[in-house]
């Protein structure tokens, strides 16, 4: 395995397990929108999805992914 194809993995990985966590904060505010922690866990992957080192993981827009995780959870 290649060292490219090894960071691609990872990169994946991460971005892939801040979706999972991001739908978990919003499915939660759904059922309880004064859900502190999941309030702080929502801001949290929102400023990652919004910030240079996600830009440097991927292509994939972070305002369209946002929008997109909403619209899917119905927010």
């Amino acid at each position: 395995m290649s060292n490219i194809t090894i960071y691609e993995n990872l990169a994946n990985a991460i971005i892939l397990q801040a979706v999972k966590d991001y739908r978990m904060a919003l499915k939660s505010l759904k059922a309880n929108s004064r859900n502190r922690t999941a309030q702080a866990d929502k801001a949290e992957i929102e400023r990652f999805f919004r910030s240079q080192w996600y830009s440097a993981l991927t292509d994939v827009n972070g305002e369209m992914l946002i929008r997109s995780l909403q619209k899917e959870v119905d927010v």
